[in-house]
């Protein structure tokens, strides 16, 4: 059968956790709510409707939810330019193709940042298909966002040992485990290689080229 790599891009493909991290800080000072950077920090890679309530507690997300949903997207706009590219991240999705690998980008982003990032790392010729945040209601580390990512190229995670997911934080790692999916991690998004392990990761890579050679030696 065809094996498929299910790419998580923000912190992945391209370096964009940091920015990330501080424009939820800036929305949750908008209700009066100071959380620190590293706490933030390490619930990136999860949507934005599963991190308010990670973060804050249900009652926030009640309370708040949706405007500071409103006020995060606000608030990265502005960094949206500052975001480059992770190096080697066009070799990692070319050199999966030429192997034979079907590569769907599976990403919880707003539709225009992910076509902003699509066209940083020149991934459209290479991916088959990709996600947004509009495909799913919940997203990592729930498994929804993959599940769809395989459903857009007509394939299914019954297969678990075809369907590789390829991600930087532990949220990518759990949820690829209740897909039923093996994960490798890289550690471009800042989380520790004790940490993606933990989350179930089978093997951490500090670069994306040690991930490609790994993947296609």
């Amino acid at each position: 059968m065809d094996r498929i790599a299910l790419v998580d891009v923000d912190g992945t493909l391209v370096d964009s956790n940091y920015q990330h991290a501080l424009a939820w800080y800036r929305a949750f000072r908008r209700v009066d709510l100071v959380l620190p950077l590293w706490r933030i920090h390490r619930h990136i890679g999860m949507g934005g409707d599963q991190l308010v309530p990670a973060l804050a507690g249900d009652e926030v997300e009640h309370r708040h939810g949706d405007a500071l949903r409103d006020a995060w997207s606000e608030e990265f706009e502005p960094m949206l330019a500052e975001v480059a590219a992770v190096e080697g991240a066009r070799e990692l999705l070319t050199a999966l193709r030429k192997d034979g690998t079907r590569v769907v980008l599976a990403s919880s982003g707003q539709p225009a940042h992910v076509d902003a990032f699509l066209d940083l790392v020149d991934g459209r010729d290479v991916a088959e298909a990709w996600t947004t945040s509009e495909d799913v209601e919940r997203t990592k580390p729930e498994p929804d966002l993959l599940a769809v990512a395989l459903e857009k190229i007509g394939a299914s995670g019954d297969g678990a040992g075809d369907v590789l997911v390829i991600g930087d934080s532990t949220w990518d790692c759990e949820a690829a485990g209740r897909l039923g999916a093996r994960s490798l991690a890289v550690r471009t998004g800042g989380f520790s290689r004790s940490e993606l392990l933990d989350a179930g990761a089978a093997e951490v890579y500090d670069t994306l080229p040690e991930l490609t050679d790994a993947l296609v030696r």
